[in-house]
């Protein structure tokens, strides 16, 4: 027996759990369908890092509408998502950052945006005292900060379900087709049937496009994570690099999480990752020559998710070709401080198939 509602959602990640919350709230049914279990790759695995900086000329607006939803997300979903504010820098440690960063902020600036700014060394050194001596500047945005991803992507999930939306974890997608104005989705759990259709399935994204007939060349890729033994205090915001691959923020235990982009090993056909060891060091050794408090810092926890790329290293957010399709994937490790605002637009894109927020340049058919 098929459960028919308004709107299916392939993928249990954070945006399709936010897609499911803001349909809900609007009123219509939603099934949730996903192959493993809610926050499983991507979604949980992430950095967690919540930020405004450094994005793609066609992700600031989201991310400037996220940013309005992270600064109240118990108000939306009823939890504070372990969301810490304080202020994201990227690092200078020379002066061709120092001129990249002031070329940054030249280009946001004529283009609208004004939350971005280059501070100098002594200002650097006001925020953060234990930054190495070399560095003399960074790229700097207050008020963003970093929460917990899993947690966040459960609070999702649990305030879409308190809305009526249904979630089936274990359901891995076999079929989709056309039947009359709805379409069917045949999973390892049954048949679900729904009047629109959202694809919201990360790294999996392009596979799913693939059978609704679009192309999405998905690169899955694997960045790793890696947090130490708690350290006494070190960190009061979350640091990246100019010059270099760096996510780094102190927990409230002292741990540090070290990320920035380094790869494991996709084994997608095993639904699984394998930590690179070369990749893991160098990120540690990013961290320690920028923070050298963290010399003698031991590593306790390493990890990695699957997450999805684009060529581009922008999402797909756009009405899909066939009626009622619409895509929310590829967020290329940088998705998760965009989640609360991309689910809105999904319902916008559902409901009225158009946004007030500019998706032009997130469009699936860029790559056809």
């Amino acid at each position: 027996m098929s459960k028919t509602s308004d709107v299916v959602i392939i993928g249990g990640g954070l945006h399709g759990c936010s897609a499911a919350l803001h349909l809900a709230m609007r009123g219509l049914s939603v099934t949730v369908l996903e192959k493993d279990h809610v926050a499983r790759h991507a979604s949980g695995m992430s950095a967690g890092g919540v930020r405004r900086l450094g994005r793609d000329l066609a992700e600031v607006p989201i991310a400037i509408r996220a940013a309005e939803y992270w600064h109240d997300i118990k108000a939306l979903v009823d939890d504070d998502c372990g969301y810490r504010e304080s202020r994201y820098l990227q690092l200078a440690e020379n002066d061709a950052d120092m001129a990249r960063a002031e070329a940054r902020v030249a280009q946001m600036q004529a283009n609208g945006f004004t939350h971005e700014e280059v501070i100098d060394e002594p200002t650097l050194r006001s925020f953060e005292p234990n930054v190495a001596s070399h560095c003399i500047g960074a790229l700097h945005v207050d008020g963003d900060g970093a929460a917990d991803p899993g947690r966040t992507t459960q609070a999702f999930r649990r305030r879409a379900e308190a809305l009526g939306a249904l979630v089936v974890e274990d359901a891995a997608v076999t079929s989709i087709t056309r039947e009359g104005e709805s379409w069917r989705v045949l999973t390892s759990a049954g048949a679900f049937i729904g009047g629109a259709l959202v694809n919201a399935a990360g790294a999996w994204g392009g596979k799913v496009a693939t059978m609704l007939g679009e192309k999405a060349p998905v690169d899955p890729r694997a960045p790793m994570m890696q947090l130490t033994e708690p350290v006494p205090t070190c960190a009061n915001a979350v640091f990246g690099a100019l010059g270099d691959a760096l996510s780094l923020k102190q927990m409230e235990d002292g741990a540090v999480m070290i990320g920035g982009g380094r790869l494991g090993q996709v084994l997608l056909h095993q639904n699984d990752v394998a930590l690179e060891e070369e990749g893991l060091a160098r990120s540690l050794a990013t961290a320690r020559r920028l923070f050298p408090i963290l010399e003698n810092a031991k590593v306790g926890r390493r990890w990695a998710g699957i997450e999805g790329y684009m060529p581009d290293d922008i999402p797909v957010i756009s009405l899909g070709a066939a009626p009622g399709v619409v895509h929310s994937f590829g967020y290329s490790a940088h998705g998760f401080q965009l989640g609360p605002a991309a689910g809105e637009i999904v319902a916008d894109l559902v409901i009225n198939q158009a946004t007030k927020y500019p998706i032009e340049a997130l469009r699936i058919d860029r790559f056809s």
